[in-house]
């Protein structure tokens, strides 16, 4: 089946669009500016529209791990779910961190405004979350992205560069976020023009990408 993504991106000054396919034939439209719209450095894979079970149990799809338990790759987790993860920004910022998804808010398309006519159609989803330093190392200035997942389990298929400042702003971790303890909240940005966003997940790191941790509403 022929897939495609796309891609939005919004920055402070001018923002830019692209298309991409699988067969490589890409597109990019100029915007205009947008004050309100702010930066991310760059854009990651689509999310898997898989996402296997954390253990061979049966049923319910598991639970939350236990305090200082590290989450395993697949688990199914419910939005206010706590989870501990093993997490790498860069080469020198890596330890653990836990992860709970605190919510997944439906907004509006008027709210994609700010991505000009490629996001028309498009209803956006904020992904809210606490995050916490557990291993104690230093991961100030880290950031973090949860991917939306679709009612049935597959991608959003669009992948969006940028936030929507007092609706969903991404936040990086404080100068402060290196001791054991430590916490902060952001949002991701997530948005659909068919089923309706119902999960989040983390595919960071080799163990995750291809069983992502996932969250569901």
């Amino acid at each position: 089946m022929h897939k495609r993504r796309i891609v939005l991106a919004a920055s402070l000054a001018i923002m830019g669009f692209a298309l991409s396919a699988c067969d490589g034939d890409e597109e990019g439209v100029a915007a205009q500016d947008s004050p309100s719209a702010s930066a991310s450095a760059s854009a990651s894979a689509p999310p898997s529209s898989e996402t296997p079970a954390a253990d061979d149990n049966s049923g319910d799809g598991g639970s939350a791990p236990a305090e200082g338990d590290v989450a395993e790759p697949g688990a199914k987790l419910k939005v206010g779910d706590r989870a501990v993860l093993p997490f790498e920004y860069t080469s020198d910022k890596k330890g653990t961190i836990a992860l709970t998804v605190t919510a997944i808010e439906k907004g509006t398309e008027a709210d994609m405004a700010a991505f000009g006519d490629k996001a028309k159609g498009m209803t956006p989803y904020f992904i809210k979350m606490k995050v916490e330093n557990v291993g104690g190392t230093d991961l100030s200035y880290a950031s973090l992205k949860l991917d939306g997942v679709l009612e049935g389990g597959a991608g959003t298929g669009v992948i969006l560069m940028g936030d929507i400042p007092g609706k969903c702003d991404k936040e990086s971790a404080p100068r402060e976020f290196t001791t054991e303890g430590a916490s902060y909240e952001t949002c991701s940005l997530s948005a659909t023009k068919t089923a309706p966003v119902t999960g989040a997940e983390f595919d960071e790191g080799d163990a995750y990408s291809n069983s992502p941790v996932v969250w569901a509403s």
